[in-house]
């Protein structure tokens, strides 16, 4: 969706980008040297040159001693000297030389601005049962929005009714279509191949998944790592002794050629522009595979990170629901007629626990229970009538204190269920208590190799802290072989912990995903939240899930120290080629025209390499692990 308030994203202004006519120019008047007499070389080789010497007296009034101060004084020496030659191969090399660095630069830039899929600009959606179209702008959270094959779905929702084929791949880096029935979550700016779905629109505008990557795109085009802000000033602070070792090659051989063979190489270039390239091209291959990183500093926290602190509901766990137990308090009716009495009023209701009760119903393929107009009783339950009969299912609150029905003589039964860590859903009717369905939450498929993959790339410590009690966390925490486990915890008291590690000397990586996780992500030092997480959870992180898969904690890490090698190598090559490069040409071994050469085209190659595919760091989607619904009569 278009975003009338953002204006476009640009690191600088049009008319200041090297042009690829200024390196055209340049070579002309190369290749014309054979035909142009000594005067009119030297000429037209001032008149190519003069952007190099204008772009140096600029930037000597402004900051003082740059990279753009050696290159005008080089060029400056060679026309003094009635070198054309030298000063027009200079000129080339730095026109070409520029411009291939800038292209490289807007390149990296451009691989995380195409992250964005723009949704249509007009949406249908389903008011007072007519469809019609509206500008997507004009969508409401609570509409029902038609999504057709070959469009772009809107919003980020539920679906209501319909079945399709969506591409997801720009949002979650799924290359396989996804089959979308009722029930299923869909993120706007994925796209339908096939089909038509009816979706209830939970997120709009710039609240979607679409409007936010186009927020933490602007961050992350605009964040600085401190290994880039210390890049940058090494090359900043080398100007003055390349400047000065031009001058002692001067005084020793007296031979201004040398001196502007220095001047010809300088570490600015490849220093400046290959840490943030490699950082925004790492960034980009993130955000295809579903992580979004909002600025190369939250990249560099993360690989430093060596300690990793997970919330356990929605996060280890899948924070999806499944009945574990069906319990019939009335012999006449089954386990699974009491599941099925249960959906036939739920699957009008989007809640996780009714959404639960549906699919355990499905599983069973059991009767459905016809029944009058479903009433909703918010935060408490669903009623209805069945055989003239009221029919309600819900908290235990709403059964016992709102209805009048008696709990008391099963109490045994729900307090060992209690114990066992499961969320109870009350089924009442005729007056009774019919019977209770319990759920639970279960560990994610990846959990347990993800922890797992997290040693493996060096993480000494992993912590879970959670709300839940205290034995059936160390259950969890078993089956994953996690070191730490902090159980029966309020908000605050997470957000303390996180403290706590980090004042004792903890390098933190928070994973969470709800709203009393946001204290703790934005305590750490760096927090990372899941697909499914609160809004505010998502605002807070450092780094976003775009896939409701946690191996892609793992991948992140993996990503971020790749990333670091990278340009740990790109500094060391820089370093190592421009030294040789400068000895070279201190000592007389090259002539300006080879030192011109030589450095650029060594900065183009470093920034190549800076831009290249990290291989082997982020792992292919996985197929989520359908569970079988445990039940017990």
């Amino acid at each position: 969706m278009k975003r009338k308030s953002r204006p476009p994203v640009r690191d600088r202004k049009a008319a200041d980008a090297p042009s690829l006519s200024a390196v055209g120019v340049s070579l002309a008047v190369l290749l014309a040297r054979a035909v142009l007499p000594p005067n009119a070389q030297l000429l037209a080789t001032a008149g190519i040159a003069l952007p190099v010497l204008r772009k140096g007296l600029e930037d000597f009034r402004r900051v003082g001693l740059s990279s753009h101060v050696l290159e005008a004084l080089a060029v400056s020496i060679s026309l003094l000297r009635r070198d054309s030659l030298s000063a027009n191969v200079t000129t080339l090399m730095l026109e070409l030389g520029e411009y291939l660095e800038s292209s490289i630069a807007r390149q990296s830039d451009e691989l995380l601005k195409h992250l964005l899929n723009p949704v249509d600009r007009e949406v249908w959606v389903e008011r007072d049962g007519v469809e019609f179209s509206v500008p997507a702008d004009e969508v409401r959270v609570g509409d029902t929005v038609i999504a057709g094959a070959g469009g772009v779905i809107a919003v980020d929702g539920t679906v209501l009714g319909g079945e399709a084929l969506v591409n997801e791949a720009a949002m979650t880096g799924e290359a396989v279509p996804v089959a979308k029935t009722r029930g299923s979550a869909v993120l706007s700016g994925a796209h339908v191949q096939e089909g038509r779905l009816r979706i209830y629109a939970e997120q709009v505008g710039a609240h979607t998944a679409v409007a936010r990557i186009a927020d933490y795109i602007e961050r992350s085009l605009n964040a600085k790592s401190v290994t880039q802000l210390d890049a940058a000033r090494l090359a900043d602070r080398l100007v003055p002794t390349i400047l000065a070792l031009a001058g002692a090659s001067y005084l020793v051989s007296a031979d201004w050629k040398r001196a502007a063979a220095v001047l010809q190489a300088d570490y600015a270039c490849a220093l400046k522009l290959a840490t943030p390239v490699a950082f925004k091209s790492a960034m980009y291959r993130a955000g295809k595979s579903g992580i979004l990183v909002k600025g190369a500093d939250a990249l560099e926290r993360l690989a430093e990170a060596d300690t990793f602190v997970f919330d356990k509901t929605g996060t280890l766990t899948s924070g999806t629901l499944i009945v574990t137990d069906s319990i019939a308090f009335d012999t006449s009716y089954s386990a699974e007629d009491l599941i099925c009495l249960a959906a036939s009023v739920e699957e009008h209701y989007f809640h996780p626990m009714a959404l639960a009760v549906v699919e355990a119903a499905r599983s069973t393929g059991g009767q459905h229970f016809n029944h009058t107009e479903v009433e909703f009783v918010v935060a408490h339950g669903v009623a209805s009538v069945i055989d003239g009969q009221r029919v309600v299912v819900g908290s235990r609150h709403f059964v016992e204190d709102d209805e009048g029905i008696a709990v008391a003589p099963h109490r045994a039964t729900l307090e060992n269920l209690h114990r066992e860590g499961k969320t109870l859903l009350y089924i009442g009717f005729g007056g009774r208590l019919l019977g209770v369905l319990a759920l639970r939450d279960t560990l994610r498929a990846e959990s347990a190799a993800t922890v797992a993959r997290l040693r493996e790339l060096g993480v000494r410590r992993i912590v879970m802290l959670t709300g839940d009690h205290a034995e059936r966390a160390a259950e969890f925490a078993a089956k994953l072989g996690i070191d730490e486990v902090h159980a029966d915890l309020l908000p605050d008291q997470k957000a303390a912990i996180v403290h706590k590690l980090k004042a004792g000397g903890a390098r933190l990586a928070f994973v969470g995903d709800g709203i009393n996780d946001a204290p703790a992500l934005a305590g750490a030092h760096v927090g990372i939240a899941m697909q499914k997480g609160a809004d505010i959870a998502r605002l807070t992180a450092d780094i976003a899930l775009l896939e409701d898969n946690i191996a892609r904690v793992a991948d992140a890490k993996a990503l971020a120290i790749a990333t670091l090698k990278r340009v740990s190598a790109n500094y060391r090559l820089t370093v190592g080629v421009n030294t040789a490069i400068l000895a070279a040409a201190a000592t007389g071994a090259l002539p300006p025209v080879a030192t011109s050469v030589l450095h650029n085209g060594s900065t183009i190659g470093i920034l190549l390499n800076a831009l290249r595919k990290l291989r082997h760091t982020v792992e292919p989607p996985r197929r989520a692990t359908i569970r079988a619904v445990k039940q017990r009569g």
